[in-house]
């Protein structure tokens, strides 16, 4: 599938169904310009919980190098609807001719497991990142490995034929030619692929811990590593055998190589197995095994480190807040002391003169209870009060019309001389606001 036929199928499986369109689309199409093998593709994912929901996919080859050879590993990535705020979910998918190799990376149904999922952050994580790691962790841990062969009977067909719709980008099986891949299992075209892969009856007995299928055509891909001087040994029929060394100069073309239920052998110049052979295999399956569980107990002291950074990280922030919960609380409480105190004293104020009103013989006189402490504040206030009397003789006034009391000459007479009262009161009240620098 071409370039353009990539973009075309990602913006119609993402438009309408994913919540971020184009981030989706962008981190789809980086992945799959960097990864050839792999292609998009719209299909229904089944959960757990039985729903369904149809989600882009990526499904095909990435290419794994193990031992100095180059083999093509079968993953089917889904994106969720609201990528890249959840993570992607992996799958090893084998081809008939595989089967899955479990580890902590993979489970028996071939769904993979990384820290690099399991920290997923949608700021700095992508799909290139993420193949590239299942790249770095099925180099060192293959998570398939192949069917044995069980024997054919004389005149059989050495080799099966593919199917009609084989698929580029498979492995090869062990003596079928880089030009001779098993195809995958014909499926019809309403076929629903299971959110896992399915999984075999039962895994026939195997000691070999690494894939023993040839390595597939690389064309397309960037170049594998060198090869290391000796592959790890193969076992078959329960006796183990140590590999030969590797060699630079290559095979000449009467080398044969077979593979059967009984044994595995490789024809060599000479067929001899020396004790350096012995020494170099064991000292290459030890070092693999330390390795490995190096690498084990490094990636859960890992992980362990990063959930405890987490939590000092939550911590120290929890801390900050409370802190400064606690700083103004402490504030609330010293205003609300000093409101406290000043309430009291005005409260033993008001007492005090409640006391001195109380035993006082002579009556209060009203106007008398009002002072002020200034002759232009008595000013005002005289004439403040004056006004607001001028204003209720108006209003009656006006009620005594209203209701006949009396006639119109007699009540626009009295109004218009208590408006010029009330405007030369008026004009008395802005004086002394402004003369006092008072507002209003």
């Amino acid at each position: 599938m071409s370039p353009q036929n990539h973009e075309q199928v990602v913006t119609q499986a993402v438009m309408n169904r994913y919540v971020n369109v184009e981030k989706t689309k962008r981190d789809v199409l980086t992945a799959l310009q960097h990864y050839r093998g792999l292609g998009p593709k719209l299909d229904k994912f089944v959960f757990r919980s039985g729903t369904s929901r149809y989600l882009l996919c990526l499904e095909g080859t990435i290419p794994v190098t193990y031992k100095g050879s180059s083999y093509n590993i079968p993953i089917c990535i889904w994106l969720l609807d609201n990528h890249p705020l959840s993570s992607p979910m992996v799958y090893v998918k084998p081809t008939p001719d595989m089967l899955i190799k479990a580890s902590r990376h993979v489970d028996q149904n071939g769904k993979v497991y990384l820290p690099y999922l399991h920290e997923w952050n949608p700021n700095s994580s992508d799909l290139p990142g993420l193949i590239q790691i299942m790249i770095m962790t099925f180099s060192e841990m293959p998570p398939v490995y192949s069917k044995p062969k069980t024997a054919q009977p004389p005149g059989a067909t050495p080799y099966p034929l593919p199917y009609p719709t084989s698929s580029p980008g498979y492995m090869p099986m062990p003596g079928g030619g880089p030009n001779m891949p098993y195809s995958p299992a014909q499926t019809g075209a309403n076929t629903v692929y299971p959110p896992y892969p399915t999984q075999p009856s039962g895994y026939p007995p195997s000691s070999t811990p690494y894939p023993v299928y040839p390595p597939a055509s690389t064309a397309g891909y960037p170049p594998s590593q060198p090869p290391t001087s000796y592959p790890p040994p193969y076992s078959a029929g329960g006796i183990t055998y140590p590999p030969y060394p590797s060699t630079t100069s290559s095979v000449p073309t009467g080398a044969t190589e077979t593979s059967g239920v009984t044994g595995t052998s490789t024809t060599t110049s000479t067929g001899t197995i020396t004790e350096e052979h012995i020494r170099a295999s064991l000292i290459s399956a030890v070092s693999d095994r330390v390795r490995a569980k190096l690498r084990d107990s490094y990636g859960g002291s890992q992980a362990e480190v990063s959930v405890l950074r987490q939590q000092q990280a939550d911590l120290n922030q929890g801390k900050v807040k409370l802190e400064g919960l606690i700083s103004k609380l402490e504030q609330e409480q010293t205003e609300l002391d000093k409101n406290i105190r000043v309430l009291r004293e005005k409260e033993g104020e008001i007492k005090n003169v409640l006391s001195r009103l109380s035993s006082a013989t002579e009556p209060l006189n009203v106007d008398e209870a009002v002072t002020t402490t200034a002759p232009l504040y008595k000013q005002l206030l005289n004439a403040y009060a004056e006004d607001q009397a001028t204003q209720d003789a108006i209003y009656y006034l006006g009620e005594a019309l209203r209701r006949d009391v009396i006639d119109l000459d007699c009540f626009l007479k009295h109004v218009r001389s208590l408006s010029r009262k009330q405007y030369q009161l008026r004009a008395t009240m802005i004086k002394c606001r402004a003369k006092g620098n008072m507002a209003g």
